[in-house]
């Protein structure tokens, strides 16, 4: 069974800055995408950023500049750095995964969600 277990939430101050961290276990052969998503009350899930095995990134526009997108594909963990938050960046950061292989015979791949990490920033 595969899983996402999130960790680096938690209140900050406006102007301040948080790394969240997200891990993948189990039997998996290689990700091809690992990235992260937020959702804020009463708003849609957003694409915040996401990186591809061979380095490609996607990062949302209200957010270029401010984070930063990491991974260790030996630990199979993605990372988020946040500088400059804004009560705006206030949401729930879920942790994505696509291209998740866990098979070969036969061919198997996956798309994970974590269950989210908490964000607040207060102004």
């Amino acid at each position: 069974q595969v899983q996402l277990v999130e960790s680096g939430g938690g209140l900050v101050q406006a102007g301040g800055s948080l790394r969240l961290s997200c891990a993948a276990s189990g039997s998996i052969f290689s990700i091809n995408t690992m990235g992260w998503y937020r959702q804020a009350p009463g708003k849609q899930r957003e694409l915040v950023a996401r990186l591809t095995s061979l380095g490609r990134t996607n990062y949302a526009d209200s957010v270029k500049g401010r984070f930063t997108i990491s991974r260790d594909n030996a630990r199979k963990t993605v990372y988020l750095q946040m500088n400059s938050l804004t009560p705006e960046d206030t949401a729930t950061y879920l942790c994505n995964a696509v291209g998740v292989v866990v098979s070969f015979t036969p061919y198997r791949s996956l798309e994970v969600w974590g269950q989210g990490t908490l964000v607040t920033v207060s102004s």
